[in-house]
């Protein structure tokens, strides 16, 4: 089974539904939601209120602690790579897997195994094969 958490919008209790509501009758209150899974924020926020709400008190402090950007980044021949699968409909026929080139539309083919390996593709989209 899979673990709760809890929203981690900073006003998600001050919105007035009905699945945040607890208590007795004469006691209701409300409370931050609690989900095993959550869409907004990578899975950590119950609705994109929620995340703004966030983003709108802790997105100045992310992007000072981990940095602002100095230079624009530029995407080149050398960067444009990702990988790609054409899938099969025929059960005589296999999966195809590929480099692609955005900017260049140059294919190359990968195997299976580099296809599912994160680093074939370096974090700055340079083709580490």
């Amino acid at each position: 089974m899979s673990q709760l958490k809890y929203c981690q919008g900073p006003k998600c209790h001050t919105y007035d539904t009905k699945d945040r509501k607890k208590g007795p009758k004469d006691n209701k209150r409300n409370e931050t939601r609690r989900r095993s899974s959550f869409y907004y924020l990578d899975g950590n926020c119950c609705s994109m209120q929620c995340m703004y709400d966030w983003f709108n008190i802790y997105g100045q402090r992310a992007l000072q602690h981990f940095g602002y950007l100095t230079q624009p980044r530029v995407l080149s021949a050398d960067n444009a790579w990702t990988t790609r699968r054409n899938w099969s409909h025929n059960e005589n026929q296999s999966d195809t897997f590929y480099a692609y080139n955005h900017l260049t539309e140059e294919r190359r083919p990968i195997t299976e195994q580099q296809y599912d390996n994160d680093n074939t593709i370096t974090e700055d989209g340079r083709l580490a094969i």
